[in-house]
């Protein structure tokens, strides 16, 4: 068939369901002659009379009863899909997806604390750096670090973040003034397309040439970085508990605003489950406190005349 009249369908299968076109008006809100019109409709279509029109009643040919139990089967078929999308087929379990640097420098280490808060929820955590499509029923939500531009997908700012420059306290001597020193070693750059972009910048001011090590992500970056194996520009918020427990430092005054921010993206209707709600604000809660601290690095550097 072209197409299938799912209105005059459904007429029909509450229609035949309770003997009456008038009961079948009452649930769909509609005329009884709204009704009859909608049948009349489909057996034109059909080619078949589907109801025997009685007095006070209705009742179904040999063609309506064949055809009844089909469209109950679609109907309710169709009434179970909108359903998933509406409830939670996985109400305690809690599947989400971020990209393999913030998960492995932040979100792993504070699960624990989330799951303190929400010992009923299993979490099922995924790693990559391209977004899931939320196809089928396994994903609830991402974090994603971009500039928003996710069509079809509830997306919100979580947290904005900031390129610093970073080293281990042990390449620097406090002899010496700072930028003397940062001539001298090694610069390590990642490739991720926010460094990519900035680095030009970050050479002319800091008046670098290329970096002289390249790593594949900002997680093996940050290795390095703990390594002791030269200085780069890293994001704040991966490495902003290391500088507060003094494991790395930020040896000069420049910083930037990254290109891309953190996002909480998923389906609309994922937003109402209640194992997302309660996510969201532990998320927020937490992520929060990196602004805090970088409000305090960067009061810190002003009080000393570093930035």
């Amino acid at each position: 068939m072209a197409h299938l009249p799912l209105k005059a369908l459904q007429a029909f299968r509450l229609a035949a369901e309770a003997n009456s076109f008038k009961d079948a008006a009452e649930q769909l809100h509609v005329t009884q002659a709204a009704i009859s019109q909608q049948i009349k409709s489909l057996e034109q279509h059909l080619g078949l009379k589907l109801f025997k029109r009685l007095t006070r009643e209705v009742e179904l040919t040999d063609a309506g009863r064949q055809l009844l139990p089909h469209v109950s089967r679609g109907f309710s078929s169709l009434e179970t899909g909108m359903a998933l999308l509406m409830d939670d087929p996985n109400p305690n379990r809690l599947t989400l997806s971020t990209l393999p640097s913030f998960a492995s420098r932040w979100l792993v280490s504070k699960l624990g604390e989330f799951q303190q808060e929400a010992p009923d929820l299993s979490i099922q955590l995924t790693v990559g750096d391209q977004l899931e499509r939320f196809e089928g029923e396994g994903l609830d939500l991402a974090i994603r670090f971009g500039q928003g531009d996710y069509p079809g997908l509830s997306t919100e700012l979580m947290l904005k973040d900031y390129l610093i420059p970073a080293c281990h306290p042990s390449l620097l001597k406090n002899t010496l003034p700072v930028r003397d020193q940062i001539g001298t070693l090694p610069w390590l750059q990642d490739d991720t397309p926010e460094l990519k972009e900035l680095w030009p910048e970050f050479a002319q001011t800091l008046a670098q040439d290329a970096p002289r090590l390249q790593v594949t992500d900002s997680g093996t970056l940050i290795e390095a970085l703990l390594g002791g194996q030269g200085i780069a520009f890293v994001r704040f918020s991966l490495v902003y508990g290391l500088l507060e427990r003094g494991i790395l430092i930020s040896p000069l005054p420049e910083h930037w605003k990254t290109i891309y921010d953190y996002y909480l993206v998923m389906p609309e209707h994922h937003k109402k489950r209640p194992k997302v709600r309660r996510f969201e604000a532990w998320l927020r809660r937490e992520t929060n406190k990196i602004g805090e601290s970088w409000n305090r690095f960067t009061s810190e550097a002003n009080s000393i005349g570093t930035l």
